[in-house]
């Protein structure tokens, strides 16, 4: 056995004079001498598991005591920010109201519609030709039967003097054979022959002198004329647009309405026609025409009113907002609005109540979100046919901050008055 092999492994510390003293020559001392080495070595082992467990245990007892603080810490901030958050009140909401008050109105039923002349045409040639006199400007204002344009009617006018010639020889002719019948001297025959070549003629002078007529074309009603489209010296195909001539006084204003109304619409019903061209301004007319039958698509009946348009502001293919005056005037609840609150699950307005004093907060007004039902609309005003009662006070601006049970303080000088007839200056 070597060295090595006997040699104690005791602890360089403390038995270090003993390393180099061998098992055998320790053999009196025990009767195994290599157990002293291996037991010094395990309890060295042992105690070092054990220090180590213990350095976990504190560093597990000091993560728990750390976190057992902090968790105390934390949740004392968190009662804290509660307790405050429970006492803690929003600043009220400056908002401006309007008090929910009943109306007479007259029922009418608004529509959209366009104006139409009642003599309106485009002239054009009937006839191809040259044209040779324009006796008009454009924009002018003309008379019934007014001379507009002539063509070149040379041919026609030689033609038609060469059928005059025809016409006054078949009447003397015609004389002569009167005379001679009366005497017998010609039959019957002959007289019908003369009479029948004089008419033959006749007809030939009057298809010239039309052709003639369908080469000068004349205003065939009173109005104003459009931009001319035509030259002099410009040949003219068939067809081809001349000038536009309108009648601006009266005019008509055409609108569809639905099969719902048709038993209230009767002839001579006032109606009032406005403009977007004219703010605030409003033509009068009356209901003149129902179409007998309705559009099988669209269930819409065809109505024409008409206005008179003394001042020639009104011109055919204007957009107009038509509205229908029955007699009858029903009460109605109003409200501004801008008080409306749209939604697609439906509008609502922030009706505004006194909230009594209570331990957290005074007395003071909060809002509370209603529903409504809306009806027709006049200006700035709008009909509400259910959700409100007369004397309520509404939020009429500001409303998009608010939510339900916020306190808010009115104040109406900075918002604007609305109207029935709203005329903004920069519209």
């Amino acid at each position: 056995m070597d060295r090595k092999t006997h040699e104690y492994l005791f602890d360089d510390g403390d038995l270090s004079a003993y390393r180099s003293v061998s098992c055998k020559r320790l053999g009196w001392l025990l009767s195994k001498p290599c157990v002293i080495g291996s037991y010094l070595r395990s309890e060295r082992q042992l105690m070092a598991r054990i220090f180590m467990k213990l350095k976990v245990i504190v560093g597990i007892i000091i993560v728990v005591v750390a976190f057992a603080i902090l968790a105390g810490v934390k949740a004392a901030q968190i009662g804290k920010l509660v307790e405050l958050g429970k006492n803690f009140q929003l600043p009220p909401e400056t908002v401006s109201s309007a008090v929910v008050h009943e109306e007479k109105w007259r029922n009418t039923m608004p529509a959209v519609g366009s104006i139409s002349a009642v003599e309106g045409i485009t002239l054009s040639a009937e006839i191809a030709g040259k044209v040779t006199e324009i006796s008009f400007e454009s924009g002018a204002k003309v008379a019934k039967d007014d001379l507009l344009v002539r063509f070149d009617t040379v041919s026609e006018e030689a033609q038609l003097r060469a059928l005059q010639a025809k016409v006054e020889w078949a009447q003397t002719n015609l004389a002569r054979i009167k005379s001679l019948r009366t005497e017998n001297t010609l039959s019957q025959a002959e007289l019908d022959q003369a009479e029948t070549e004089l008419k033959q003629n006749q007809a030939n002078a009057d298809t010239v002198r039309a052709m003639i007529a369908k080469r000068t074309i004349r205003a065939p009603f009173a109005g104003q004329l459009g931009i001319r489209q035509v030259n002099i010296g410009q040949f003219l195909d068939i067809g081809k647009p001349i000038v536009s001539l309108q009648s601006l006084s009266p005019l008509y204003a055409d609108t569809t309405l639905p099969q719902q109304v048709l038993a209230k619409l009767t002839t001579g019903l006032a109606v009032r026609v406005s403009a977007d061209t004219y703010p605030g301004k409003f033509f009068d007319g009356v209901l003149t025409a129902i179409n007998p039958d309705l559009d099988p698509v669209s269930r819409t009946v065809r109505v024409q009113a008409t206005i008179q348009n003394t001042e020639h502001l009104l011109r055919p293919g204007m957009f107009a907002r038509i509205e229908f005056l029955f007699p009858e005037e029903q009460t109605v609840l109003v409200v501004p609005a801008t008080s409306i609150l749209p939604a697609a699950y439906g509008d609502s307005v922030y009706v505004i109540e006194e909230k009594p004093a209570s331990t957290n907060s005074p007395a003071g007004l909060v809002v509370r979100q209603k529903f409504v039902k809306l009806g027709r609309a006049k200006g700035d005003f709008v009909t509400v046919v259910s959700g409100l009662k007369s004397g309520e006070k509404v939020v009429s601006s500001g409303m998009f901050k608010l939510r339900n049970g916020m306190s808010v303080v009115e104040n109406n000088e900075i918002s604007p008055k609305s109207d029935k007839k709203p005329n903004p200056s920069d519209s």
